[in-house]
């Protein structure tokens, strides 16, 4: 029997995925709860496991192509019922353990309304994000087409939609000179200036309110999908433009022409040229995921940084006192793990830097636990690592965890989990280069500290100027909930910390 693996909701609520790798091909034998793909979502790359046990009929689906939720991608032969010609689904089967996890309807996110409506294919494909921008104008999501990959609803569509746009589809398919005249025009030409397509030289579009036909006139426009008012005309009557039918004819294969000569000009660029100039890279997944958290905080929250830079020579040398024993215990020692601990004992003592803001509620939640995310860069964007209760753990086991989690996340094979939980961020740019930047709130936390490089400087001791080992600190705040001066005391706290490493033995 041939058994139908449609793709699930892989993530919470999501309306599609892209098929990263195929981890079997097809002959391949497989065994239920086998991983026989990669997929990534807006959130994570996940493994989609087999349902059956059997062998891999045919695979449907490219790698790298979006597929929505519900979408056929494989087909299984069941082991022990080849030649049976019933086709079943996957679907219809008990699930099995990891499918509970992931092969549920989408979670509903927003008000508590079904996200469910009916269309043609039987759903309406759209992103949480895009359904609460229909909720927010009004719109009804169900009246709504969509134009994205696999008919997915767009922000675009629903804007559009909100404005009226949709009543432009609702008049029936687009006419053959709508857009036309900057279709046809050359590179660099603006539109006034161009050199009209061969044969439509002396066929420039009119653009009048209102013109003249006789009814037979006007539905020959119609026939030929031209909007009358576009076309020259040559007689008057009663002081007004007249349109004969041989003019709409003339007009009609004129554009026709001009479109046919606009194909072949695009046609006739040399690739090579095109992928020279400029390359074209899919926004999305993780990187649009990425993209939108940062705008989300970025216009949310009123960003204020704080720029200070810490002498650091003791915590230096303490550091390299404790380095060999760490090797020794199979641990690399970082300077991360001495910040995070400076960090907690500052956040103890300013506990509003250690909170979110409850829009709705309009409460400031303040968090008596200490997770400390660690923002790693990785081939597909930061990822924020969260190291949990950090005011429980030794320098030692910090710097285990944090080299641990931040593997995880440039081998992408971290859990959501493992990002989830955040009350603070620490940023380390320096180990790139640089010293100060504006570091981006990891919303809806309050504050994020940068670290630039640690490097030694020139610094004045006692009217001297003398090579020391400075800090750069570049400490962002959500303006809302935090003031200044105390951005500047807190910052002042930390830096004392680094200053005087032994003082965190107190902690």
């Amino acid at each position: 029997m041939v058994r139908e693996f449609k793709l699930p909701d892989v993530g919470e609520g999501v309306a599609e995925g892209e098929i990263v790798r195929w981890l079997v091909s097809e002959g391949d034998e497989v065994t239920e709860d086998q991983p026989v793909a990669e997929v990534e979502t807006d959130k994570a790359v996940v493994e989609v496991p087999s349902p059956v046990n059997g062998s891999v009929k045919e695979i449907r689906a490219d790698e790298g192509e979006v597929v929505p939720v519900g979408t056929v991608i494989i087909t299984f032969a069941v082991e022990g019922e080849d030649g049976e010609e019933t086709t079943g689904s996957a679907d219809t089967e008990e699930p099995t353990a990891s499918q509970e996890q992931v092969g549920e309807e989408p979670a509903d996110i927003g008000d508590g309304e079904s996200d469910e409506v009916e269309t043609p294919a039987g759903r309406t494909f759209a992103p949480p994000n895009v359904r609460r921008l229909a909720r927010e104008l009004g719109v009804d999501i169900a009246s709504v087409s969509g134009s994205g990959p696999g008919g997915r609803i767009t922000e675009r569509d629903v804007r559009e939609a909100a404005e009226g746009g949709d009543e432009t589809d609702a008049e029936g398919p687009k006419r053959l000179d709508e857009g036309l005249k900057s279709a046809t025009r050359k590179a660099g030409e603006d539109e006034s200036g161009g050199e009209p397509a061969s044969g439509t030289a002396d066929l420039e579009a009119a653009d009048r309110e209102r013109t003249l036909a006789a009814p037979a006139t006007r539905r020959l426009a119609e026939e030929e999908g031209i909007d009358l008012n576009r076309v020259p005309a040559s007689e008057e009557r009663d002081g007004e433009a007249f349109v004969t039918p041989e003019a709409v004819r003339e007009y009609a294969e004129a554009q026709r022409a001009a479109q046919v000569a606009d194909a072949e000009a695009v046609a006739a660029e040399e690739p090579s040229e095109r992928e020279e100039r400029e390359e074209r890279v899919p926004y999305r997944g993780i990187r649009r995921t990425i993209g939108r958290q940062m705008a989300n905080s970025k216009f949310t929250a009123p960003h204020v940084t704080h720029h200070d830079t810490a002498e650091v020579e003791g915590l230096v040398g303490t550091r390299a006192d404790l380095r060999a024993r760490a090797e020794e215990r199979g641990v690399r020692l970082t300077y991360v793990p001495f910040v995070m601990k400076a960090l907690v004992a500052a956040l103890r003592e300013f506990p509003e830097m250690n909170a979110a803001l409850d829009e709705e509620a309009e409460e400031i939640v303040v968090k008596r636990y200490y997770n400390v995310g660690i923002a790693v860069a990785t081939d597909a964007g930061l990822m924020v690592p969260v190291v949990r209760n950090v005011d429980e753990k030794g320098i030692l086991q910090l710097a285990s965890e944090v080299n641990e989690l931040a593997q995880k996340a440039r081998e992408r094979s971290i859990t959501r989990e493992e990002m989830q939980g955040g009350t603070f961020t620490i940023t380390n740019f320096g180990a790139i280069g640089g010293e100060y930047a504006t570091p981006i709130i990891n919303h809806p936390e309050v504050a994020i500290l940068g670290l630039g490089e640690l490097a030694e400087r020139p610094v004045v001791e006692d009217g001297s100027v003398e090579a020391a080992h400075t800090l750069p600190l570049s400490l962002s705040i959500d303006h809302r909930v935090i003031d200044g001066a105390d951005a500047a005391a807190f910052a002042n706290r930390v830096i004392e910390y680094l200053e005087n490493p032994t003082l965190l033995l107190l902690e």
